[in-house]
C-alpha cells in the first residue's frame, strides 16, 4: 500500500496537469475491469440466481402445505394391527413337565 501511495505523491503532477485525461483512462479501465469480471462471473451468477428460485419455489409449496386442511377421514381400525412379541420361554415350567413325565 505504501509503494502505491508514493508512486501517486510522485505523480500528482502529470494528474493535476490533464485531470480529463487521467479521467478518461481512469473510467475506461474501470468499465473493462467491471465488464471482464462480469463476463467471467456471468455462469456463478446465474447458479445463484436459480438457487433462490428454487428456494423461493420451496418456501411457497412448504406454506401451502401448511396451510392445506387435513382431511377429516378416519383410518379403518382393519389397517391397524398390533404385533405382539411372544411369551416369555418358562424353563421352570419344563423342568417341572420333566420331572412328571419321568417314570420311576
Amino acid at each position: 500500500m505504501q509503494e502505491f501511495i508514493e508512486f501517486i505523491n510522485s505523480n500528482s503532477d502529470l494528474v493535476v496537469s490533464n485531470p480529463t485525461a487521467f479521467a478518461t483512462f481512469a473510467v475506461l479501465f474501470g468499465g473493462g475491469g467491471f465488464a471482464v469480471g462480469r463476463y467471467f462471473l456471468t455462469e456463478r451468477i446465474a447458479n445463484l440466481e436459480s438457487r433462490i428460485a428454487r428456494r423461493d419455489e420451496e418456501i411457497t409449496d412448504l406454506k401451502a402445505k401448511q396451510k392445506a386442511p387435513e382431511s377429516d377421514v378416519p383410518v379403518p381400525l382393519f389397517e391397524m394391527t398390533e404385533v405382539l412379541p411372544p411369551p416369555p420361554l418358562n424353563f421352570n415350567g419344563l423342568l417341572v413337565q420333566r420331572k412328571d413325565n419321568l417314570r420311576v
